[in-house]
C-alpha cells in the first residue's frame, strides 16, 4: 500500500467527517464509558420493551442526557438516588443534602428532556 493511497483515504475519511457534523466527538457529550451507555439502554429496554424502536429510543435518550450532563456529575446523580432510596439514617443524609438534590433534580430535567425527544 501506498503512503499516498493512505493519504488520500486519510483525507476522504476527514471530509467524509466534514460534512456529517453530527458525527463528531464533542468532549462534552463523549465522556460517558460505553459501559455506562449499554447499563442505561439494557435497563432502558426492559421498562419500554426489549424490540428495536425501544433500542432506537434508549439509545437517543442516554445522548441526550450525556449532552446535558456531564459523566462524573450523573454518577453522583445515580449515586444519590440509590442510596436515598434505602432506608435508615446514611440514606436520609442522601435525601435532605441540598446539593444531593439539586444533582437529582438536574438528572431528572435530562431524563425529562430526553423522554420529549426520544419518545414521541
Amino acid at each position: 500500500m501506498s503512503w499516498a493511497y493512505v493519504v488520500s483515504r486519510g483525507c476522504l475519511i476527514l471530509g467524509i467527517a466534514a460534512n456529517y457534523p453530527a458525527y463528531a466527538l464533542d468532549e462534552g457529550s463523549n465522556d460517558y464509558p460505553t459501559t455506562a451507555r449499554a447499563d442505561y439502554v439494557f435497563a432502558c429496554m426492559a421498562a419500554n420493551g426489549e424490540t428495536r424502536l425501544a433500542l432506537e429510543r434508549c439509545s437517543c435518550s442516554i445522548d441526550v442526557i450525556a449532552s446535558i450532563i456531564p459523566y462524573e456529575r450523573y454518577v453522583q446523580a445515580e449515586t444519590a438516588l440509590s442510596v436515598g432510596q434505602r432506608p435508615g439514617e446514611s440514606a436520609e443524609l442522601f435525601r435532605n443534602n441540598p446539593y444531593m438534590r439539586d444533582l437529582v433534580a438536574e438528572l431528572r430535567r435530562a431524563q425529562a428532556e430526553a423522554e420529549v425527544e426520544c419518545f414521541p
